[in-house]
This record gives structure tokens, C-alpha cells and sequence, in this order.
């Protein structure tokens, strides 16, 4: 596939996304741009959900790590259902009661406004490594796809990337956000199903003879039982994934900025619900696609694995260039789909959390609001820069590493609030809150030894929460109980 025709290609997906931006957009105020003025339907927001906790690091990552770990992902994502129901029948209905805007003013009712920084800080920091990670794999596919062979720098692929994201998300928010949202569910389901239905072809197998060749490789195990040790062991898997998903959903203020958007509680339910349960099957669908790539690349003489193995086998020119556009689609609508809704909720959390807005008009709300999109797309460009200059790692795991160091002091300080009755001594907090990575840097460097060979695998985030949990119960105020009807 040739760079004009990634670049027609992109251009057309970015028309059609700018359209929607528009539409959604439209005499838009900062509350719709927060929480969508509260009136977005729930079933739009489930499907629009599919895509938005799938970013082109799913896209390309999951497909590329059955290499290595086979279909072991799926243990994980049967904690991710575990980790929805906890989401939709603990969080929402407290977020709902509470009428918040931004979640974390969640720790500031309940502890202070030390505990309520601290949370939206270490949500600042979590969402844009987080955020960059994600665009930072798609910039580096389209960097050697369509930027190299023009002999252009990866600084400019970068900055036209975010400057992208940026113009469609300046105006509408999260009202855009969903939108853009759902027309990437579709392109990124489409050409999944796309691609799978191209190679299968390819490799001459029907409709049964494609779920044969799947069952019978080696890469199609799902379960690890047999080795305590191992990264893929199940209970590691499936408890990893069901506290990642309460830390990097529940907690996480741009996935919950659409669910708080949805007209009540109950909706918001449904929504959280319906999408886990389409979501799985996605994922599954994801997998099977990462069997194919490595079979046809196998009969190919295609050498390269892991992240680069989908963009090398969809740009080959030894499949249909459909296949090409195809995944170009996908790549593009994830990428830039996940960055905008990570730059909303960056832009909302800043502005309403760190900054503050009590005591000012709407006018002055709205400069503010700007003035932060445009700092939070600089912050982000530089990130994704660095990012480029120290990576090393597979994507899908960085993004999984990052969130147990980022989001575990979140996932204890709503933890605590949750299950505990009493007040802390708010003003230590932030302490506790970054002693618990370090206590969990120095547990996964020398676990190995400590434990006889155990290793740490995305578990490490519930020990995260566990030791600020600890932190919290030391700093209990024996001087003054929380009343009985505190927010809990």
C-alpha cells in the first residue's frame, strides 16, 4: 500500500469523523462539553464504549501478543466482567447520588481536599502516559508506513496527530467524544471482521475450516492453572484484569465522564453491562484475527511478530488492498478516537479538579477550558516525543504497567472511602498515596528472590491499593468518627 493511499485513506476517515464532530457539537456549552448536559442514551453510549476502551494499542497489540501468550488475554477479560458488575452496582449509583461532575470530587467529600487532589493528580499522570502510549503506536505505524518513505520526521507525524486530535475535541467534548466514538466501533468492528474474512480466504479455509485451524494451534489456549509462577497464570489474569478495569474505567475519569452522561443510574447500568458483554466478544473476534495473521504470515515468509505484525501483514501487498484500507481504518479510527476522548477527560479533570472553577461565570469557565485543551495537547505531544525515545516494551503490556503503578492509589482511596466509616487525617494523605508504588517498585524488582521465582504480572495494581489501603487505616482520626450519613 502506497503513502498516497494511506494518506486518501486517512483523509476521508478524518472527513467523516470532523462531520460527526460538527453535528454533535453544535451550540454546545461547557456543560455539554463536561457531561453531555446528562441526556446522551445508553445504548449509543454502550456501543460507543466498545471502541473507546480500545485503542489502536488493542488494535494492533492483541492481535500480535497471541504469539506469545496465546488466547491467555480472555483470562483477563472474564475479570473485566467481574470488574464491570462492581462498576455498575458500587460506583455509578454513588456517582449519580452525589450529582458529580468529575468523579474524584468523590475524595474530597469524603477526606478533604488533600485526598481530592491527590486523586486527580495521579488520574493526570495515569491518563497521559496512558494516552500517549496509545498514540504513540499508531504514530510509529503511520511513521513507517507513510512519513519514512516521504522522509518526513516522526516529531511532524506527531504533531499533526495530536493537532488532529485536538481540533475535533476543542468545541464539543464529550458529546463529540461519544459520536466519534460509535463511527469508530463500527469502522474498527467492520474491518476486523474484514481482515478475518480476507485472510481466511487466503489461506483457503471455509467457515469451519476457519475455527478448526483456530482450536487446533498451539496459540489458542485460553487457560493457565500449571504454573503459579508464570505471568499467565489464571487468578493472576483474572484478578489483574477485574481490578484493572474498576481502576481504569470506575475510576478512570474519561471512561466515566460518558457513563455520568447517560440520563440516570439505571441507565448507566444497562450501558456499563451491555458493553462488557459486547466488548468480550470483540475482543475474542481480536484474537482469532491474531492466530490468521501468524498463520498467513508463517506461509509468507513474513518474519516480523508482536506489534508490528498486523501493520506488516495488512500492508504486504500479498492480500487484497482492501486489506491495507482496511486496517488503516481501524488504526486510525481507535487512535485518534481514544486520544480525543483521553484529551476531554484530561482538559475536564484539570479544569474542574486542580484549577477550580467555584466562584467563576460561564465566560470565564469557557477561557479557562480552552486554555487547558490546548496545554494538555503541548503536554501530550512532548509525552508521546519521550515516549519514542525510551520505549522498549510491548505496548499492550506498558499500558497494563503504567496503570498498576498510576491507578493503585486511586483504587485504594475509593476503596477505603467505600468500605470504612472513618475520617483520615487528610492532609498526610498524598504520602500514603505515593508511598505505595514505590513499596510496589521495590516488591516486583526483587520478587523473583524473595519469592521463589514468583513474578508479577498486572496483580501488582491490587497490591498497589492494598498498601495505600494500609496507609489510610494509619492515618484513621481517632478524634472525630465520620457521621453516619457520610457519602460512602
Amino acid at each position: 500500500m502506497t503513502p498516497t493511499a494511506i494518506i486518501v485513506t486517512v483523509l476521508a476517515y478524518f472527513a467523516v469523523m470532523f462531520t460527526v464532530s460538527w453535528f454533535s457539537s453544535r451550540n454546545n456549552d461547557n456543560a455539554g462539553f463536561f457531561n453531555g448536559s446528562r441526556k446522551s442514551n445508553w445504548l449509543v453510549v454502550a456501543f460507543a464504549m466498545i471502541g473507546a476502551s480500545m485503542s489502536g494499542v488493542t488494535y494492533v497489540s492483541v492481535p500480535g501478543m497471541v504469539g506469545v501468550s496465546a488466547f491467555g488475554y480472555m483470562q483477563m477479560c472474564l475479570g473485566f466482567i467481574a470488574g464491570y458488575l462492581i462498576i455498575a452496582y458500587v460506583l455509578t449509583p454513588i456517582f449519580f447520588k452525589m450529582n458529580v461532575v468529575s468523579i474524584y470530587e468523590y475524595l474530597e467529600n469524603r477526606f478533604g481536599g488533600a485526598s481530592y487532589k491527590t486523586g486527580a493528580w495521579f488520574f493526570f499522570i495515569s491518563k497521559m502516559l496512558g494516552a500517549s502510549v496509545r498514540l504513540f503506536l499508531v504514530c510509529l505505524s503511520l511513521q513507517l508506513l507513510v512519513f519514512t518513505p516521504l522522509h518526513l520526521p516522526f516529531a511532524l507525524n506527531v504533531l499533526i496527530s495530536v493537532g488532529i486530535v485536538l481540533l475535533y475535541t476543542y468545541q464539543g467534548g464529550v458529546k463529540s467524544v461519544i459520536w466519534t466514538d460509535t463511527l469508530k466501533t463500527f469502522a474498527m468492528i467492520t474491518s476486523v471482521i474484514l481482515c478475518i474474512v480476507f485472510i481466511s480466504k487466503n489461506l483457503d479455509l471455509s467457515f469451519s475450516g476457519l475455527f478448526s485451524a483456530i482450536k487446533e494451534s498451539d496459540m489458542s489456549r485460553v487457560f493457565v492453572f500449571d504454573d503459579v509462577n508464570s505471568p499467565q497464570y489464571f487468578w493472576k489474569q483474572f484478578l489483574g484484569g477485574m481490578f484493572t478495569v474498576i481502576a481504569m474505567t470506575g475510576l478512570d475519569q474519561d471512561m466515566m465522564q460518558r457513563t455520568l452522561s447517560c440520563k440516570n443510574y439505571k441507565d448507566s447500568q444497562k450501558n456499563l453491562i451491555t458493553s462488557t458483554l459486547m466488548q468480550t466478544v470483540v475482543i475474542f473476534m481480536f484474537l482469532c484475527l491474531g492466530v490468521l495473521l501468524y498463520l498467513f504470515a508463517q506461509n509468507n515468509g513474513i518474519s516480523q511478530t508482536g506489534d508490528e505484525l498486523f501493520p506488516a501483514v495488512a500492508t504486504s501487498g500479498k492480500l487484497p488492498g482492501i486489506v491495507g484500507v482496511l486496517f488503516i481504518i481501524g488504526l486510525v479510527s481507535c487512535a485518534y478516537s481514544a486520544g480525543g476522548s483521553a484529551l476531554t477527560a484530561l482538559t475536564t479533570s484539570f479544569t474542574l479538579d486542580i484549577i477550580g472553577t467555584k466562584g467563576k461565570s460561564e465566560k470565564q469557565v469557557t477561557s479557562i477550558r480552552k486554555k487547558v485543551h490546548l496545554g494538555m495537547a503541548a503536554l501530550m505531544f512532548l509525552s508521546i516525543i519521550v515516549f519514542n525515545l525510551l520505549n522498549n516494551t510491548s505496548t499492550i503490556d506498558a499500558v497494563y504497567k503504567l496503570a498498576s503503578y498510576t491507578y493503585g492509589p486511586i483504587l485504594g482511596m475509593f476503596t477505603f472511602g467505600i468500605l470504612m466509616k472513618q475520617k483520615v487525617h487528610d492532609k498526610y494523605v498524598p504520602i500514603a498515596a505515593v508511598i505505595a508504588p514505590v513499596l510496589c517498585f521495590i516488591l516486583q524488582t526483587n520478587s523473583e528472590k524473595w519469592f521463589n521465582g514468583y513474578q508479577f504480572s498486572y496483580e501488582l495494581l491490587i497490591f498497589n491499593a492494598l498498601f495505600t489501603f494500609i496507609g489510610l487505616c494509619f492515618l484513621i482520626r481517632k478524634d472525630q468518627p465520620a457521621p453516619e450519613n457520610a457519602e460512602r
